[in-house]
């Protein structure tokens, strides 16, 4: 196995001036938010490895490409999302564990847009989700992009940061220091994944713990208060008729308002206007 790691990188070792493979790099970092199985953090942190510590620049330049590369592909997650609408991205993503990531990505756009555009990479699924949900829920573009951006270029850093720590571990031995690489990814990321899961676990607790407000007594319509004025000057003009309103309803109510029991009735022939 380790030989085939050895005949692999010093066949791309001496490919590293060439133009493709760079825009494999680009084109790799782009799928990857629409395919989640491309191995985009993979590839770049394996450059960074080849290229060592000693060139700064092609570092740099790999930096961009990776950057500009996950930021064209998350352009197009979140289009292709515009497109659909909610509705068309609920017939595309099939898998449940799809369905869940992107029920999870549009609940925390509603309240965590910029971790969730910026970070959301970092979580199993969570970029392709998040460029989909920002898309179908009609996040603004160009505030998307500009976010993105700022996503990617960390991303990119972060990447090209622990290939170069491989390769400066391991200057003699590039796959030594690809195996060094992705372990110290692997423990990133998972350190990452810790601290979202215990994020959620507090969250899901307080909103178990806050209680649920009472909702607020029904006041009266504007429309039902010009009713009631309308009667009681209606009363005030007919005195007649404004007793038997009085008289039906002390014959149909007791006092506190309870039910009437036996009694005086009052009606309309013992309330018969003066004369």
């Amino acid at each position: 196995m380790f030989d085939v790691l050895h005949d692999i990188t010093t066949l791309l070792q001496s490919h590293l001036d060439e133009p493709w493979l760079w825009l494999v790099v680009f084109a790799i970092a782009g799928l990857d938010a629409l395919l989640p199985f491309m191995p985009s953090e993979s590839t770049v942190i394996t450059m960074a490895v080849l290229l060592g510590t000693s060139d700064v620049a092609a570092l740099a330049g790999l930096t961009a490409v990776a950057a500009f590369g996950a930021w064209a592909g998350d352009c197009a997650g979140h289009g292709i999302g515009r497109g659909l609408g909610p509705f068309g991205i609920s017939r595309l993503v099939r898998s449940e564990r799809g369905r869940r990531n992107y029920a999870w990505a549009a609940d925390r756009l509603d309240r965590h847009a910029v971790v969730l555009i910026v970070a959301g990479r970092y979580f199993p699924g969570g970029r392709v989700a998040s460029a989909l949900a920002t898309g179908g829920l009609r996040y603004p573009f160009g505030r998307f992009a500009l976010l993105d951006l700022a996503g990617t270029t960390v991303w990119a850093v972060y990447s090209v940061l622990i290939g170069a720590a491989g390769a400066a571990s391991f200057a003699d031995d590039p796959v030594a220091g690809l195996l060094a690489a992705f372990a110290l990814g692997l423990l990133t990321l998972g350190f990452v994944e810790g601290g979202r899961r215990l994020l959620s676990r507090r969250e899901h607790r307080r909103g178990k713990s806050e209680p649920h407000p009472q909702p607020a007594e029904q006041r009266p319509s504007a429309e039902q208060r010009r009713s009631a004025g309308q009667r009681r000057s209606a009363e005030l003009r007919d005195p007649v008729d404004g007793v038997r309103r009085a008289g039906r309803r002390v014959a149909g109510g007791g006092a506190g308002g309870g039910p009437g029991g036996d009694g005086a009735d009052v009606s309309g022939v013992d309330c018969r206007a003066p004369r």
